[in-house]
């Protein structure tokens, strides 16, 4: 019986052929993944760059390089804001210290001394406490005789207008009126007499028994009350208007043009503006 020969090249068997297909798809992929421990690698044709970290923070992305530019932008009008301010308070600084030091100079070239007011005299007309009532007004008039000291050797004192003169009892004013414009030399005293009126004047009836009351014990307590605009003359040289504020508690001993001054005190005070 002759031996059956099978052809040296002939196909494998449909069974092998399967198992090797599936064993090389469970391999191929495994193949051709990297480790993953080393880092991929760039495909060919292509460069990778290094760039230190410095100059990444320092040039911007291009989306937010207009952020960028605002910020710096902003950053440089607040330092020159601040270099201004500095300056600004520093020039303040230097023009008060230079004004103290005019002030201190002129202080003592001229010696500048304060002048002093007191009411000489008052006359009283027009109120006659124990025949008013209630509901009765009155309408006063007052002549008061102010005794202004200037004992400055060389400074003057301008008067100007637009001044006032007021009298009051218990916060009810009596009388109003201006004083006289006038200049006042250097030391010297001047004493003026101003007439100061008042109409339709009504008095409560506990003010008229308070009133009667101090007639009766010859201390009348009334209340002066001076402004006056002034300027103040430095050789040829004249200063703004400066408000001088004259206030004197005054006691007369009658309400008559006869009345006499029982007792007064008078303190006075500046607006320089």
């Amino acid at each position: 019986m002759a031996d059956r020969v099978h052809p040296r090249d002939s196909p494998p068997d449909s069974s092998e052929l399967q198992m090797t297909s599936s064993q090389e798809a469970a391999v191929a992929p495994k193949a051709l993944l990297p480790p993953p421990s080393e880092k991929p690698v760039p495909p060919p044709g292509t460069y990778v760059i290094q760039i230190p970290k410095d100059q990444v923070y320092r040039v911007p992305p291009p989306e937010n390089a207009r952020r960028y530019d605002q910020y710096t932008r902003r950053k440089h009008r607040q330092s020159r804001c601040c270099c201004c301010f500095c300056w600004l308070i520093g020039l303040i600084f230097i023009l008060i210290v230079l004004l103290g030091i005019a002030a201190g100079v002129l202080y003592l070239v001229f010696r500048p001394k304060a002048p002093n007011y007191t009411i000489d005299s008052i006359a009283i007309r027009g109120i006659n406490v124990t025949s008013l009532s209630s509901t009765a007004a009155i309408s006063p008039e007052f002549d008061v005789t102010v005794r202004a000291d200037n004992p400055n050797k060389k400074i003057g004192i301008s008067y100007e207008t637009d001044s006032s003169a007021e009298i009051f009892y218990n916060d009810v004013r009596l009388c109003n009126g201006a004083l006289p414009a006038f200049f006042q030399p250097s030391n010297n005293v001047t004493v003026f007499e101003t007439s100061l009126k008042g109409s339709g004047i009504e008095l409560t009836s506990e003010d008229l028994k308070a009133l009667l009351g101090a007639e009766t014990k010859q201390e009348v307590p009334l209340t002066v009350r001076l402004r006056a605009p002034v300027k103040i003359k430095v050789g040829s040289v004249k200063t703004w208007k400066i408000t001088v504020k004259v206030d004197c508690d005054v006691k007369v001993n009658d309400l008559t043009v006869k009345a006499k001054i029982v007792s007064k005190h008078c303190n006075y005070r500046v607006n320089l503006w």
